[in-house]
C-alpha cells in the first residue's frame, strides 16, 4: 500500500520522522513535489479564501497526491510542548481538506500530541494498528523514526557575512523557497547573512518569553518573540526580518509584541500571500539592506 505525504507545513522539520515511520510499517511513501506554481494554483482553487498561504499550498500538495496513493497522511499536530498549542488551523486541517477536495483517499488523521514521548508513542500505536497487528513492528518503526529525526539539523546561521539579520517566522514560511520567493538567496546576494531560531538555545528563548505579561498560548508565538527579543538584547544580528503570512492571526499579535520589545532596532515585516509581487518584495529588501549597511558604516 502507498501512503502520500504532502510536502507542506511542518514537513520541512519533521519529514525524517514521517517517512521512516511509515516505511517501517511496510508502506510505500509517495511525496508531493516541492512547492511550485501548479501546487499553488491547485491550493488556491480548493482552499477557502480566508486561509493563509501555507494552508492554501498544503491543499495543493494534497490535491496532487489524491490519485497517487491509497492513504494520505495529514499531520494534525496539536502540541509540541506542554501547555502550548500549534497554530489553530492545524487543528481543523483534516476537515478543511476533506470538505474542500473531492475524491480524497482515506486520511490518516489521528491528532499528534508530541509534548511527551508517551503521548507520541500512543499516536504511533493508533496509526500503526491500521496497517499491522504486530506491536513489535510498530515499536521498531517508531524507534527508527525517532532516531532518524534526531539526525535532522535545521536552521541557518551564515558566518561569512559582515552584516546579518535574524529571520523570524513560521518554519514553513522560512524554508519553502517558493513561498518566500527565495528570500534567503536574495539576502545572501545582497551581502546579508541570516540566522534563525534553531541556533539559539531553547532556554534563552524561553527566558525572554517569560518577560511577557502572560505566557504565550501558541508555540510559534513563544519562539518568535523569545528569539527576536534575545537577538536584539544581545546584538547578535544587525536587524530583524519577519516573514509573515497574510491573514495569520498569530503573526498579527507577535509582530506588535516584538516591535514593542525591540523599540528602535531595525525591523522589517514581509507579508506573503499568493498575490505578492516579486518586484515590490525585492525593492523592500534592497531598501532595508541599504539602511543596515549605512548604519554599519556610521557605527565604525
Amino acid at each position: 500500500m502507498r501512503v502520500g505525504i504532502p510536502k507542506g507545513l511542518l514537513f520541512c522539520r519533521y519529514h525524517n520522522f514521517y517517512i521512516n515511520f511509515f516505511q517501517g510499517l511496510g508502506l510505500e511513501v509517495v511525496l508531493s513535489p516541492d512547492t511550485n506554481k501548479n501546487i499553488l494554483n491547485e491550493g488556491v482553487k480548493y482552499s477557502v479564501d480566508e486561509a493563509c498561504l501555507p494552508i492554501k499550498i498544503f491543499h495543493g500538495h494534497c490535491a496532487y497526491l489524491k490519485d497517487k496513493c491509497d492513504f494520505i497522511f495529514i499531520p494534525r499536530i496539536m502540541k509540541l510542548y506542554e501547555n502550548e498549542y500549534i497554530c489553530p488551523k492545524f487543528c481543523g486541517l483534516v476537515e478543511m481538506i476533506e470538505n474542500s477536495i473531492p475524491g480524497m483517499p482515506q486520511i490518516i488523521s489521528e491528532p499528534i500530541y508530541a509534548d511527551s514521548l508517551n503521548n507520541l508513542k500512543k499516536w504511533s500505536y493508533k496509526v500503526g494498528l491500521k496497517f499491522t497487528k504486530n506491536i513489535l513492528k510498530i515499536n521498531e518503526a517508531f524507534n527508527r523514526a525517532l532516531k532518524e529525526q534526531e539526525k535532522y539539523i535545521g536552521g541557518l546561521n551564515d558566518k561569512e557575512f559582515k552584516i546579518k539579520v535574524a529571520l523570524i517566522g513560521h518554519p514553513y514560511n522560512l524554508y519553502d523557497s517558493y513561498i518566500n520567493m527565495n528570500l534567503v538567496e536574495k539576502l545572501n546576494n545582497l551581502g546579508i547573512g541570516v540566522i534563525t531560531e534553531e541556533h539559539i538555545g531553547d532556554s534563552y528563548i524561553n527566558k525572554e518569553a517569560e518577560k511577557l505579561f502572560k505566557k504565550p498560548f501558541w508555540t510559534f508565538a513563544r519562539n518568535s518573540y523569545g528569539f527576536g527579543s534575545y537577538i536584539c538584547k544581545n546584538k547578535l544580528a544587525d536587524g530583524i526580518i519577519y516573514a509573515s503570512s497574510f491573514a495569520c492571526g498569530i503573526d498579527s499579535v507577535v509582530v506588535d509584541l516584538i516591535k514593542h520589545r525591540i523599540e528602535k532596532f531595525p525591523f522589517l515585516e514581509l507579508k506573503i500571500d499568493e498575490q505578492t509581487g516579486e518586484a515590490g518584495f525585492v525593492t523592500r529588501l534592497e531598501a532595508f539592506t541599504d539602511m543596515l549597511k549605512r548604519r554599519k558604516v556610521e557605527a565604525v
